[in-house]
């Protein structure tokens, strides 16, 4: 693998654990082929568990104080190591909207801007940086971002982490990976 500067920041990972319910049997043999140095355990769900619950499942597997969580359909610049430091956090980039902004004034378009940054609207990035000692806190089953996340920040007990200038993008559709494709292709990495 090239070192590219979206890979720069990769060197520690030694083990990874992958969430699955979904062809998990192709993705064993696509593991199977890969000489990957990453020691990697698959953690299956037999139902679907949500985030939370596959979380809570996972980390069954995980002997270290901490772990870093990161969503499958993310691809990112973010420089984990800088989460590292702060427990129970959420890594945070600006949100950007996919659709062009009109400045309106009485009923007039004055201006049109694609694609704009929101200024102080930060988003969920999909990564975290989980103690633990948190996983008792995780319900069996439901999402993070609806269980555990609204319960930690009500009690003062998860932070943030922002990235400001991270490339990131969210892979939800075909049209997603084309644009980040061209996006790299574009910047030569």
């Amino acid at each position: 693998m090239s070192q590219s500067p979206w890979f720069q920041y990769g060197t520690s990972l030694r083990e990874a654990v992958i969430c699955t319910g979904y062809k998990t049997e192709q993705l064993k043999d696509h593991l199977a082929r890969d000489a990957s140095r990453v020691d990697i355990t698959i953690s299956v769900e037999k139902t679907p568990l949500g985030t939370a619950g596959a979380i809570k499942k996972a980390a069954k597997t995980i002997k270290d104080d901490s772990f870093v969580v990161m969503n499958g359909d993310v691809i990112t610049d973010i420089n984990i190591k800088k989460m590292l430091g702060t427990a129970n956090s959420v890594a945070a980039v600006p949100l950007r909207t996919k659709f062009g902004i009109m400045d309106v004034n009485n009923d007039m378009i004055v201006r049109f801007r694609e694609k704009k940054e929101i200024p102080d609207l930060w988003m969920n990035a999909g990564i975290y940086h989980l103690q633990k000692s948190a996983v008792r806190d995780l319900p069996a089953k439901g999402d993070i971002e609806k269980t555990f996340f609204p319960k930690y920040a009500k009690a003062g007990r998860l932070a943030v982490v922002k990235f400001k200038e991270a490339r990131w993008y969210s892979i939800d559709s075909f049209k997603d990976a084309e644009e980040c494709s061209a996006h790299i292709e574009k910047m030569g990495l």
